[in-house]
């Protein structure tokens, strides 16, 4: 029994055909898809991460760092794409690795991914939890603070210490109550997620079209600040610089995590009614529009105000009441935008988590519980309440921050994984069919690699230990629990 036994891919597409009764609804159209796509990726990226990576790392220059970002998700969607009509199965790049790299990597992939949807998930409804306390008590329902805060803080590096506070109730009741939705079924859900996708998309283009309006391009003046040194509370240099190229670079890191979410998309790829047309487009097509959005919005916001000002937990607010009276209508409908905004990110990453565990069930390397679907839902259920009460527990407990580091880095690591892979079945099996092909390979998923692999080494170091600590008990299931229970090892043992 090898570690690295491949799928074969005849299997994988007997598996994208079947029906039966553990088989998923297949509901979901290219328009579906694409709203999917943008309602997980505009969020806490561009409510949120714009303003704030202007202010500490890149200033106007910002929007290269959307782009430098954007540029590397490129590379990864069209990876993505390619794969996803190749490979219409639920498990996204877990399958893609299991088909090309083989079972080890796969299971290092599926394991990876849970810190992308699954801590996304939780990290976003902190965020969430953040702007419905804010609402409610503008409304004057205010929510007391102990059950509206994490109760654990992070102090150094890895010290765990106590607010005070009971429980982040909002963030909790959030999680759940999407739960409930995905349970009942992947087209209600859709449905939401359409209708609020199409709210916050309404208020983001009302941002920028009146934004522009108010813009003082003053504030786009220099576009590319010269570099500063950082210092500590005390004054003291840190060794540290920001603004320039550097900053733009680090900047792209930082906001990497706004284009997180376009991959979700492929893991309703059972759940598609064509799928190998279908999911490129979906995949292509939100993280183009979302691309677009967001160097709009980071113009924006940066001409109404200097930079400076941004670094704030709610830095659309800010740029909008710095122009004046002629934008006052429009920070409340934003605040409802952000609102929508979140809650649709949470619902997509609570989506895709699932699915993944459901893959891995239906391969044997997790409990045949995970590969369970409801009979009348045609919902993996028991998945999705197991990843709703986790991250609901994980949400109400921990802080953004600790969340929030560790979801950047195991997405980056999917998708260099995924550029790989592409190049690798590229040359090992070149003869398979391939609705949409990813263009100028090798260059794109060379190219892929090298970006999301470069963002990678520009994150902390304690991120990178958190990581290995992740994969080390990952790991360990495997070897325990996985690798003896693996249907394609029996099969070939």
């Amino acid at each position: 029994m090898g570690l690295f036994v491949k799928k074969p891919m005849s299997i994988l597409m007997q598996e994208a055909s079947g029906e039966g009764e553990n088989s998923l609804k297949r509901s979901l159209t290219a328009l579906n898809l694409t709203a999917l796509g943008i309602g997980a990726i505009i969020g806490a990226g561009i409510f949120v991460l714009t303003g704030t990576a202007a202010a500490t790392h890149a200033g106007p220059a910002i929007v290269i760092s959307f782009i430098f970002a954007g540029l590397g998700c490129a590379f990864a969607g069209l990876c993505y794409a390619e794969f996803a009509s190749m490979i219409p199965i639920a498990g996204s790049a877990y399958t893609y690795g299991y088909a090309t790299l083989g079972e080890f990597f796969a299971w290092i992939i599926g394991w990876d991914l849970i810190l992308e949807y699954l801590f996304a998930a939780s990290t976003v409804a902190v965020g969430w939890s953040g702007y419905f306390s804010r609402i409610m008590n503008d409304l004057g329902f205010p929510i007391p603070a102990a059950l509206a805060n994490a109760p654990y803080r992070v102090e150094g590096t890895h010290d765990l210490i106590r607010t005070g506070a009971i429980v982040n109730l909002p963030a909790v009741v959030l999680v759940l109550a999407l739960t409930a939705l995905l349970v009942i079924g992947i087209k209600e859900s859709a449905r939401f997620n359409n209708a609020i996708v199409a709210v916050k998309l309404v208020i983001v283009l009302l941002v920028i079209g009146f934004g522009f309006m108010f813009v003082n391009q003053a504030n786009w003046h220099p576009f590319i600040p010269a570099i500063e040194a950082v210092k500590d509370a005390a004054g003291v240099d840190t060794g540290v610089t920001k603004f320039g190229w550097p900053g733009i670079f680090a900047g792209a890191g930082v906001i990497f995590f706004a284009y997180i979410g376009f991959d979700a998309v492929s893991t309703a790829a059972q759940e598609a009614k064509n799928p190998k047309r279908d999911l490129p487009i979906g995949i292509l097509a939100s993280l183009a529009i979302c691309t677009v959005l967001y160097i709009l919005m980071a113009l924006v916001m940066t001409g109404l105000t200097p930079f400076r000002n941004l670094a704030v937990p709610d830095p659309v607010y800010v740029a909008l009441d710095a122009a004046g009276p002629g934008l006052a209508w429009l920070k409340y409908l934003t605040t409802i935008g952000a609102i929508a905004g979140l809650a649709s990110v949470v619902l997509v990453m609570l989506m895709g988590q699932p699915r993944i565990f459901y893959a891995m069930s239906r391969d044997g390397l997790l409990p045949p519980m995970f590969g369970k679907v409801h009979p009348k839902f045609k919902t993996p259920y028991l998945a999705t309440i197991v990843t709703g009460i986790v991250a609901a527990a994980v949400a109400g407990a921990f802080p953004i921050g600790l969340l929030g580091e560790l979801v950047s880095i195991g997405t980056l690591l999917a998708f260099v994984i995924v550029c790989a892979g592409i190049l690798v079945l590229r040359y090992a099996q070149p003869e398979l069919h391939r609705p949409f092909r990813t263009p100028f390979v090798p260059f794109v998923p060379i190219g892929g690699v090298l970006v999301c692999g470069w963002l990678m080494y520009n994150l902390p170091r304690d991120t990178w230990l958190r990581l290995i600590v992740w994969m080390a008990i990952g790991l360990a299931i495997y070897f325990l629990y996985g690798r003896t229970h693996s249907k394609l090892q029996k099969t070939q043992g």
